[in-house]
């Protein structure tokens, strides 16, 4: 079989899209199975394409949390005279949420871990200044530990231009949030909206919206309000509130993703992993002045 890099031994090919294959892999260096992305040589000559996956590598590798796929290396080989780009990941087992979600809505309780869990993995990447930018069911995988966040292949730092110069605008239409279709700065709260849908999704089966086409989603992101969420036994209201809230027009209106997370883990009673909020202790404040000054 194919090795890659002098140690990813390419095993079985796990699925394949239009730009890459993924393929089951043994790292001979570390002794451990991985999951390779394989792109096609025509992609890895395409310099966005090429860009797009070593933008998902250095993403991914900013920070490390038990929600998010792990990233571990990107490298380029060749083969026949054709080069080949990859990206090397943890090796997950599990189902994807939008396989999961063809079969119905989602009893409540594991909606909100979901949803509880996807929001504490975008926690752990708005702390290190990445926003993901394309939320959705196809790219959370949902395994024994947990659900796990996928490709971060169009996110980008806080605070960059949302849109390409030719205004391009990267993610997926049903969970974009309203600020992100005019020109603007990447910002987790467009996140948090995007699990606002995700959530809502889990929950109903279907949109928070009635729209049949790109356009019609993108019209109702920006004037309609959703649907309020139906009669659902035992649904804590905690979940309602925080699922309507995510769902604001204004980006200021959501909570931020540590909070959806922390509220959404408490209604279903699973913990998560959030990045702590040390806020300074007035009397420590004051200490530290006071020593800065008697300093100087």
């Amino acid at each position: 079989m194919r090795v890659l890099g002098g140690r990813y031994r390419l095993r079985r090919k796990l699925g394949e899209g239009g730009m890459a294959s993924v393929w089951e892999a043994h790292d001979e260096v570390l002794d451990r199975e991985v999951a390779v992305k394989l792109l096609t040589p025509e992609h890895t000559a395409d310099p966005e394409a090429f860009e797009r996956a070593r933008n998902e590598a250095r993403s991914g590798a900013r920070f490390a949390h038990p929600n998010v796929v792990a990233v571990y290396d990107f490298g380029t080989s060749r083969r026949a005279g054709r080069g080949t780009a990859y990206l090397v990941m943890e090796l997950v087992e599990g189902q994807p949420l939008d396989a999961v979600m063809r079969e119905g809505p989602l009893d409540w309780h594991v909606a909100g871990r979901v949803c509880a869990e996807v929001g504490a993995g975008l926690a752990a990447a708005h702390g290190h200044g990445v926003v993901h930018r394309d939320i959705k069911p196809g790219n959370v995988v949902l395994t024994a530990s947990g659900a796990k966040i996928l490709d971060f292949g169009v996110a980008t730092r806080t605070g960059q231009p949302d849109q390409l110069p030719d205004g391009t605008l990267m993610g997926t239409p049903a969970y974009l949030a309203p600020e992100r279709l005019e020109p603007g700065a990447a910002a987790p709260p467009a996140d948090v909206y995007a699990v606002g849908v995700l959530l809502y999704q889990c929950l109903t089966g279907h949109l928070p919206w009635p729209a049949n086409t790109d356009e019609q989603v993108l019209h109702a992101h920006r004037h309609m309000i959703p649907a309020p969420l139906p009669a659902i036994a035992g649904l804590p209201d905690e979940v309602a509130e925080v699922c309507a809230a995510s769902l604001d027009k204004l980006p200021e209106g959501r909570p931020t993703s540590v909070a959806l997370a922390l509220i959404l883990s408490a209604a279903v009673d699973v913990p998560v992993h959030v990045p702590p909020v040390l806020q300074p202790h007035p009397m420590t404040a004051t200490m530290h002045a006071t020593t800065e000054a008697i300093s100087v």
